[in-house]
Order: C-alpha cells, then structure tokens, then sequence
C-alpha cells in the first residue's frame, strides 16, 4: 500500500500532458506533475517519489527528497510566519511545511531552525509539524543493545550534556564528561548505546563500549603506522578534531587504544608521536 508522507515506488497507468499518473493502490491513481518526470525514462520503470497533499487538497508526487519524512525528527528553517497559520518550514520541497501556532514550543520568527516531528494533521489529513518532540516519540521500551550503533539527532543542551533523538524513536543522553569538544544542535551523526536503563533512560556514547570500541581501533592505528613507514605524529597530545579527523573517533578512545598497545609493548611514544615498535 502507498503512504502519505513516505517515499513509495510507484509503477507508471497513463501518461496526460500534465505529467505521469502512477498506481497509489488504495489512493487511487496519483499525479507526478511533468516536471518532476525523469527524462531517461525507460519503459515499464517504476518511480520512487514521495506522497503529499498539496494546497487543494489533492494528492501528488514529487521526485524531491525532503529533509525528514512523516514519523520522522528535523532540523529546519522557518521561511515565513504567517499571522493566523503559524511558521513554515523548508523541509527539501517546494511546497513549504506548515508548524500551527498550536504545535510550537515557544514563539519562532523567519529564519530561526527548529526540532520538529513530521506528522500527519488528523483533522486535514495533510503533513504538517510539531514542536512538541515527547509526543511523538516512541511509547515502547526502548529495545537498543549495549554497543548498538543507532543514528541520532542532536536536540538540545541539558546541564548533564546533550540530548539526541534515537533512530527517529527516543530520547537519549550524552554526558558532558563522556564528550571531548561540544556538540551542536540540529547535527546528525551515527554513536552507540552504551546503556538502556530500566526506566528507559538510554546512555550514548561516540564510540563502542569496551573491548568492541579499543580492539578495532589498535588495529587501525597499527595499520596507519605500517602504512606511514612505523611513524605517526598523532599522540596523546593530539586535538579531538585531529583524531576524529583522522581516526574516526573520540581522543578518549584514542588514548585507550594507544595505553593498550604501549602496554603490550607494540609502540612507542616519541614525544611528538609514536613509532612502531618492531617484534
């Protein structure tokens, strides 16, 4: 079945000067407008578009990629502020994304950025935000394991650290002091679970937990330092920015995995540096 607010693929009924018609199933054939149809394309293809209501109610397709789908979290700029409609948003599409005065968390003004939900309206059927996060969370339990890696959505900043959206479906927490540099709202970035607690707290983290976070990164670091002829001139004093940069991780994994294989007698540390230390 084809989905309001979901990218679908579509198979193609009759083709009118106005564009394409496409099979929505249960929705009854809708229209892809002629702009927005690919000009290779072949016979029989299908298309993958995403399905709204534009401001006649009718429902069409478009090609364009919003920015988040329904039953997903973004991070968008408020294009204008209508007096009685409330803001809309550039979600990716041409047809602007309406947030009523009524699903605002606070006052919003052109060109502010804003955490919203994207939703179907119950009483209009069209797609539409909300400011209010909670509620369009997940009420399961979360279901995440220890060293699970998740996508989330930086959401804002708390005295304990910063919030994140989990895999569009949670709310979890990274601790200030489990953080190397500051986060910033609105980023998307791929971490892990580092605990889900009973009452559904969950803990994240930048990198595995453990032996699954160390073991692969000695491996990588070895590798850099055989591939730059045993020398690096990344140490324990090397900035966040740098390691992630080049390694792809936090400097406090950074530094376990370096205490590991200078525990192990593998390297040395040159001071700027480690070397290679050959067995």
């Amino acid at each position: 079945m084809a989905h309001i607010g979901k990218r679908n693929i579509l198979s193609i009924t009759r083709e009118t000067n106005s564009g394409l018609y496409l099979d929505g199933e249960e929705l009854g054939e809708i229209l892809l407008p002629g702009r927005y149809v690919p000009r290779d394309l072949e016979p029989d293809a299908t298309l993958d578009v995403f399905l709204y209501r534009d401001s006649e109610d009718r429902l069409v397709a478009t090609t364009e990629k919003p920015y988040a789908m329904v039953g997903e979290f973004g991070y968008l700029t408020v294009k204008h502020v209508h007096e009685r409609m409330g803001a809309f948003l550039d979600w990716g599409l041409s047809k602007d994304l309406l947030l009523p005065f009524a699903e605002q968390a606070k006052p919003l003004d052109a060109g502010n950025r804003v955490i919203v939900a994207v939703c179907i309206d119950p009483n209009t059927d069209r797609i539409m935000a909300s400011g209010r996060i909670v509620d369009h969370l997940s009420k399961e339990p979360p279901k995440y394991t220890q060293g699970q890696s998740v996508r989330l959505l930086i959401t804002s900043e708390s005295p304990l650290g910063y919030n994140a959206i989990v895999e569009h479906s949670h709310l979890g927490l990274f601790y200030r002091s489990e953080l190397s540099a500051p986060m910033v709202v609105g980023q998307r970035i791929q971490g892990f679970v580092r605990e889900v607690r009973p009452d559904g707290k969950i803990d994240l983290g930048l990198d595995a937990v453990g032996y699954d976070r160390v073991a692969p990164l000695t491996d990588q670091i070895l590798a850099a330092l055989q591939a730059a002829g045993g020398r690096l001139n990344y140490d324990d004093d090397s900035t966040p920015d740098e390691i992630r940069q080049r390694f792809g991780t936090s400097k406090k994994a950074f530094k376990q995995a370096l205490g590991n294989l200078f525990r192990e007698r593998r390297i040395a540390f040159m001071h700027p540096g480690i070397q290679l230390v050959e067995k």
